[in-house]
């Protein structure tokens, strides 16, 4: 029988190194599914995330507390010896060690995949970079933007007659961590038959690559090249946002044929389903802005409720586009539970989403806030490390921790 006080990977021991998100978005999602996550930070400043996505009028981050949620903090300088020689006490135990740093710096510090492994050769190493580990670009620095651009989803983004937009979140960081997070699962299954470690190496251009559907053989076989279009798809119709009655923005996503027919039902005009110019999804997708205009002439004599509750009842997919405060309101969210609340020592109640995917037996939890600077210090060096109190002063007096 499966216990269902346990999370899944509570027997999991992870060191997470580097900084910023695309390693540490890595540890929270191993952490939010029960991994003990032990963050290493510099004793000075700790994560740069501590100081960003600041809001008024706290002047603290509104994003720490979730990217480090169910994290341990740790402090040590690993550009010392005696850092190192701590990280490397923590590995010894540790099951995966994940890191962002510029590929070169752990085998600077005495901390190769080969090295590590003669600690612990059980020990999953998952690096997340720009470009890879490899390559004649591997020594670039490389941030989630530069990978997005490489990586062919900044060129599609954005209306045709303006530059290259971008997402309004760190796309190719979040990318990035979830394939890593893929890998490192991958790789420890693996060793579960191998007895041993290996390198996940995730670089954020290849994650944006493999979202890329079929850009590559649409280019390579029929020398299309993708373009900018804004809020459609080419040749997908009708899919677009059309005007209400009542100033408001209603999503359709009416393309498929079984579903077009669904909506030109519900418009009652069942005729247009089976004329030739829209009858079947390549014909729609050649006159997508003739039938935006039809669809959008009707939907503009609707208030926005009554439109949906018409659109939901004919099975045709559709909805509001959300902002926050819609979230926090919608009865959806509020029945699955996708946005958690949590004690927070000086927000007080603070929300944010709930762990994804969803497990039928043994699911993922948020058990707490992202930890303050070196709170876990205590408990993983003198706990677990087994250091004394004098060898802990001796490092804190010494800037090591």
């Amino acid at each position: 029988m499966t216990d269902p006080q346990r999370l899944p990977l509570d027997d999991l021991r992870v060191v997470e190194l580097g900084q910023l998100l695309a390693g540490p978005f890595c540890g929270q999602l191993l952490g939010d599914f029960g991994a003990e996550v032990i963050k290493v930070e510099d004793p000075g400043r700790g994560d740069p995330m501590r100081q960003w996505g600041r809001e008024k009028p706290y002047g603290k981050s509104l994003w720490w507390p979730v990217v480090a949620r169910n994290k341990k903090s740790v402090t040590a300088n690993l550009r010392t010896e005696q850092g190192q020689d701590i990280v490397r006490k923590l590995l010894s135990s540790a099951d995966v060690l994940v890191e962002n740093f510029r590929p070169g710096t752990l085998e600077r510090w005495g901390m190769a995949p080969e090295q590590l492994w003669e600690i612990n050769p059980r020990l999953v190493i998952t690096r997340v970079t720009g470009y890879g580990q490899s390559g004649p670009y591997s020594q670039r620095a490389g941030y989630g933007s530069i990978g997005e651009a490489m990586g062919g989803i900044r060129y599609v983004t954005g209306d045709p007659d303006r530059p290259p937009a971008r997402t309004g979140i760190s796309l190719g960081d979040s990318l990035a961590a979830v394939f890593a997070c893929l890998g490192t699962l991958v790789a420890l299954h693996q060793r579960e038959r191998s007895g041993r470690g290996q390198v996940v190496d995730s670089a954020i251009y290849e994650a944006v690559l493999s979202m890329m559907e079929s850009m590559l053989p649409e280019w390579q076989i029929a020398g299309y090249q993708r373009e900018r279009t804004g809020a459609t798809l080419p040749n997908v119709s009708p899919s677009n946002v059309y005007p209400t009655f009542d100033g408001e923005m209603v999503l359709v996503a009416a393309n498929q044929d079984s579903v077009f027919r669904r909506l030109a039902a519900v418009m009652e005009r069942p005729e247009l389903a089976t004329d030739d110019r829209y009858a079947t999804h390549s014909a729609r997708g050649q006159r997508m802005e003739e039938l935006d205009g039809l669809i959008a002439e009707w939907t503009s004599t609707i208030q926005a409720d009554d439109l949906l509750e018409l659109l939901h009842a004919g099975g045709v997919p559709a909805g509001r586009i959300f902002q926050a405060k819609d979230m926090f309101a919608d009865p959806h969210f509020g029945a699955r539970e996708a946005i958690v609340r949590l004690a927070h020592p000086d927000f007080g109640e603070l929300a944010m989403h709930n762990v994804a995917p969803r497990l039928s037996e043994t699911p993922g939890a948020v058990r707490h806030v992202g930890p303050g600077l070196g709170e876990h210090n205590q408990e993983i060096y003198h706990g677990l490390l087994g250091m004394s109190d004098g060898e802990m002063t001796s490092l804190r007096s010494s800037g090591i921790i």
